[in-house]
């Protein structure tokens, strides 16, 4: 599952993907190739036939293409595919290209947060006040950011929890230390098919920029 990959494994800047016409009409003839008999029960195997695939051409960031909105993808952000019970049943071409069009916004989505992560980057020179401020900053933004592309569905919070741990492994910190700070901040106050309330997101970015920097971060306002 890619909440499990740290952000060296995601991370489009190291992960190269070219796409072109030739290349999806290759990818799609391998997925219909993949695709199970109609009728049969074995839509969870294609699923994860189709993961082995993309990660053996791709690289491990590819394993995200069926992390779906909601239930059907526990959390996730892909809004293309929904489940294997749905996302089969209109038979293979049309499966074929959910498959597609899944891998493709699964990548635009990684691209995004790259380039979101270097705009809220701290100044390498920043104190750890203006750091806390830094992380307090990009936090909220980042929080606001899941809640909107899972509309606060089902196990949202576990986008946001990996989202926020790429963002400080991006900056330099250690993947691991990175996840146990951020799960530490949110302390289970996010719940499924709830968007959190302003106060609650302050002091979920207000204790991460705490743990991270050691400072509480000031405010401008």
């Amino acid at each position: 599952m890619p909440r499990l990959l740290p952000w060296s494994a995601v991370d489009p800047g190291q992960q190269g993907f070219t796409w072109s016409s030739e290349e999806e009409a290759e990818v799609t003839a391998e997925v219909l190739a993949l695709f199970p008999p109609v009728g049969s029960a074995d839509g969870f195997d294609f699923v994860c036939q189709v993961t082995d695939f993309l990660v053996a051409r791709y690289g491990r960031w590819a394993c995200g293409w069926h992390w779906a909105v909601g239930e059907g993808g526990n959390g996730g952000v892909v809004q293309s595919w929904c489940c294997h019970g749905h996302s089969l049943r209109d038979g293979p071409e049309a499966s074929a290209a959910i498959v597609v069009a899944s891998l493709l916004e699964w990548r635009d989505w990684l691209e995004e947060l790259a380039e979101r992560f270097v705009e809220l980057a701290p100044a390498t020179d920043a104190d750890a006040e203006d750091r806390s401020w830094h992380v307090q900053r990009a936090a909220t933004r980042l929080v606001t950011l899941a809640v909107d592309r899972t509309c606060a569905e089902d196990s949202w919070y576990g986008l946001c929890e990996r989202v926020l741990t790429w963002y400080l492994s991006s900056a330099g910190m250690a993947g691991e230390e990175a996840a146990e700070l951020v799960k530490g901040a949110i302390g289970g106050r996010f719940k499924s098919w709830a968007v959190p309330s302003c106060t609650t997101v302050d002091a979920v970015v207000e204790d991460l920029a705490l743990g991270v920097t050691g400072h509480r971060p000031y405010r401008d306002y």
